[in-house]
């Protein structure tokens, strides 16, 4: 009997590619016509960004949202160095954001995070699915070890320990929220493994392929596209992403 093959980091060679692609990606971002992007129907939409990263490096996305009208908010906690504490402890402050968020709107909100911020916004519609529209992750490792990665060196610099994911963890990081669940993912990604980002398509759970950076997924031409086509879907009426 043989098992597959667990996912791992990307080569050096990818990783070292990534501030040059991600350059060329966001000189693509100010070129592209957005003049074909769907108008947003006001919902809201909370952010979270990567690991080591605040607002700032989410915010081309973000601002692209609000200028498509959508009400867009942050995470509220500025500089991503991961969970701290008890991970349910820690998600609860979240999930009281996202659904003080929704009340504060009178609707549920999407979020849509990047890289680690994906594996928060997954983790808090699952416990709160009434606060939350639908989810999309852009080059989020939720089906993947912690050793799939290019920066977990950083992730212990930040915490003074690897991250901490035990077989338990593991099976629930897996499981798909049950709202419509989006995950972006790139083939060449130089930071995660890309078969980390894989969840079992379903009625509403979908993988999306496009071709870019890991750094520059929040500012990609393509996942600029990809986050506005989602987002525009009716709430009530999601349908899988058409191309």
């Amino acid at each position: 009997m043989t098992t597959a093959a667990l996912p791992i980091p990307p080569s050096l060679g990818l990783l070292g590619m990534e501030p040059l692609r991600a350059c060329f990606e966001y000189a693509g971002m100010h070129l592209m016509d957005r003049s074909r992007l769907p108008v947003g129907d006001g919902h809201p939409v909370v952010f979270f960004p990567g690991l080591a990263t605040d607002r700032r490096a989410i915010a081309p996305l973000r601002n692209c949202c609000e200028r498509l009208g959508y009400r867009a908010h942050d995470w509220e906690l500025g500089f991503n160095t991961g969970p701290q504490g008890h991970i349910d402890q820690w998600l609860s402050g979240l999930v009281r954001h996202v659904e003080a968020v929704a009340a504060e709107e009178g609707r549920p909100a999407s979020l849509v995070g990047w890289s680690l911020g994906g594996i928060y916004a997954r983790e808090i519609a699952k416990i709160a699915p009434h606060a939350v529209r639908q989810v999309i992750t852009l080059g989020t490792p939720f089906a993947g070890s912690g050793k799939d990665t290019n920066v977990g060196w950083l992730y212990n610099a930040l915490n003074g320990h690897a991250p901490l994911i035990d077989a338990t963890l593991s099976a629930r990081l897996r499981m798909t929220p049950d709202v419509p669940t989006t995950s972006v993912y790139s083939r060449s990604d130089g930071v995660v493994a890309w078969e980390a980002c894989l969840l079992r398509p379903s009625r509403r759970a979908e993988n999306i392929e496009v071709d870019g950076s890991h750094i520059g997924l929040p500012f990609n031409p393509k996942v600029i596209s990809v986050v506005a086509n989602r987002l525009a879907q009716p709430q009530g009426a999601w349908q899988r992403f058409a191309g």
